[in-house]
């Protein structure tokens, strides 16, 4: 995400938005204790060293960017893994419009558990990574790895993906894994549209859904959920659009003793994959996202769009904390 590159400045009450890239700090703060609404059923173990493999495994192809040989591999190996898992997959290829003009040859990944039931939970993560890195101090030139913005949320999702499949009770929901493209191109400073460039692969998934007439009870994005000491406060859209998901979500945390990750307080508006999903695609959709608290300087983690993103920012208590926050909602449902 880039500050002034990627999300656009909305206006809300009360509270001072920013883009993806952007901070948007909450004029309020939301004390609401993370009260136990259910008891937790029994779900199976989410491994963070696992996720971390995965991660790796992406950043080494080199920097995820459209239209190079690193974006065509790693999106093959998301595609063969998904599989080897026992998804069914379904590429999503178009061509994205960059805001420069340019044609960017990219695809949405999915992945679907139990694609016969009829409820179904959409998680999503972007597999992109920047091709500038505009907020490094010494050097802003050249693509980024990306292994927090964007690699994180995809290992999280495949090692979820292969809990549920190697587990022996399933979740009775259907589970569509979906990894965005073309995220994180864009420039807020010349892009004109709504998204100044960014989100392009959620854009064109929201109006072309992979499945006629899909639809999804609702739906979770991750963004940026490796490094360690992370806070995910409530982003701002999703307690517009999905009030009662997110809160929902939040409470399971802290049922899990997670509350130091998943922290009871209104965040920034982030403009974000999961706006398109709420506004276009009418499915409520939730955005965990690392926003820093009390920081005027920095929205983000501290090496967000720079060279210094790499697999030193990522935290396997991290991840362990976010999946298995979201395998329990998962095996909540009923």
């Amino acid at each position: 995400m880039f500050k002034s590159t990627k999300w656009v400045v909305a206006a809300m009450a009360s509270i001072t938005l920013w883009n993806c890239g952007t901070s948007t700090d909450s004029s309020t703060s939301e004390q609401t204790t993370a009260s136990s609404t259910a008891s937790l059923v029994k779900a199976p173990a989410f491994n963070g060293d696992s996720a971390y493999k995965y991660i790796d495994n992406q950043v080494k192809f080199g920097p995820r960017v459209p239209n190079s040989s690193a974006h065509v591999k790693c999106g093959d190996y998301l595609v063969a893994e998904l599989k080897r898992l026992g998804c069914t997959v379904t590429e999503q290829k178009f061509t994205a419009t960059h805001y420069d003009g340019s044609k960017l040859n990219a695809r949405n990944i999915i992945g679907s558990i139990n694609p016969q039931a009829t409820k179904r939970i959409l998680l999503a993560s972007h597999w992109d990574s920047r091709p500038v890195a505009d907020e490094d101090p010494t050097n802003k030139k050249g693509a980024i790895d990306g292994a927090n913005d964007g690699a994180s949320g995809v290992g999280v999702l495949i090692e979820l993906a292969r809990v549920i499949q190697q587990a022996a009770q399933k979740p009775s929901v259907g589970v569509d894994i979906m990894f965005f493209d073309v995220e994180d191109g864009g420039n807020a400073e010349v892009a004109k549209d709504k998204f100044t460039g960014f989100c392009l692969g959620s854009q064109y998934w929201a109006a072309n859904k992979h499945v006629p007439n899909y639809t999804a009870y609702y739906g979770v994005l991750l963004d940026m959920v490796g490094a360690k000491g992370a806070t995910f406060p409530k982003e701002a859209f999703s307690n517009q659009y999905a009030g009662e998901i997110t809160r929902n979500i939040w409470n399971i945390a802290g049922q899990l003793g997670y509350s130091a990750y998943f922290i009871q307080e209104d965040g920034a508006a982030i403009t974000d994959d999961h706006l398109p999903v709420n506004e276009t695609a009418k499915i409520p959709m939730v955005d965990i996202i690392h926003l820093q608290m009390n920081n005027p300087t920095k929205t983000f983690f501290d090496a967000w769009h720079t060279h210094t993103d790499d697999m030193r920012n990522i935290d396997p208590t991290t991840l362990k904390a976010v999946g298995q926050t979201l395998v329990q909602v998962l095996y909540q449902e009923q």
